[in-house]
């Protein structure tokens, strides 16, 4: 409602995009109620539907382009070990968050990947400074990057998780404002 308000105020465009990547979470019959509920409230749009699961190749090769550079790295801790890694910080008193142990530094030494994990894509976060936006309702917001993980952004089986999704459809839409 507040994206179709702004866009028709300021003479912007609308555009729907479906964020279907969470496969768990996602089928067409909810897709159908949301297209049918926006109809309903007389809410138009655009451009789209976009799906992102039709845009699957266009995420893997920005994950690609992300390893490449060294922005992002492949991790093949498995579930168990993050289990047992989190569990661990969170008896110490500590935040749980993943500890960087497939992450590739200068002059660290990655073991060999194991045998029968299939890995997931993590975006390699600065460890330093901040990261910072000016919002137009809150003013300005900032996050120290130390404070932060370093997320998946494509899952083992391939499929690219919604937060990274979103960031290169928002560039390759030349979307400017996110309600």
């Amino acid at each position: 409602l507040f994206n179709w308000l702004v866009a028709r105020r300021t003479g912007g465009e609308m555009l729907l995009r479906v964020e279907d990547t969470d496969l768990e979470r996602s089928s067409s019959e909810l897709v159908e109620n949301i297209l049918a509920s926006l109809r309903w409230l007389g809410l138009d749009w655009d451009e789209g539907p976009f799906y992102q699961m039709q845009r699957l190749e266009r995420y893997a090769e920005v994950a690609q382009q992300l390893v490449r550079s060294g922005h992002a790295y492949w991790c093949y801790a498995s579930k168990e070990e993050l289990d047992a890694m989190r569990e661990a910080q969170r008896a110490r008193g500590e935040k749980p968050r993943y500890d960087g142990r497939w992450r590739p530094e200068p002059g660290k030494a990655l073991p060999e990947p194991p045998a029968g994990v299939p890995p997931v894509v993590r975006f390699k976060n600065p460890k330093d400074d901040v990261v910072a936006w000016d919002d137009q309702v809150k003013g300005r917001i900032e996050f120290a990057n130390g404070e932060l993980d370093d997320v998946i952004i494509a899952r083992a089986d391939g499929t690219p998780t919604y937060n990274f999704c979103v960031c290169v459809d928002d560039w390759d839409m030349g979307i400017t404002h996110v309600i």
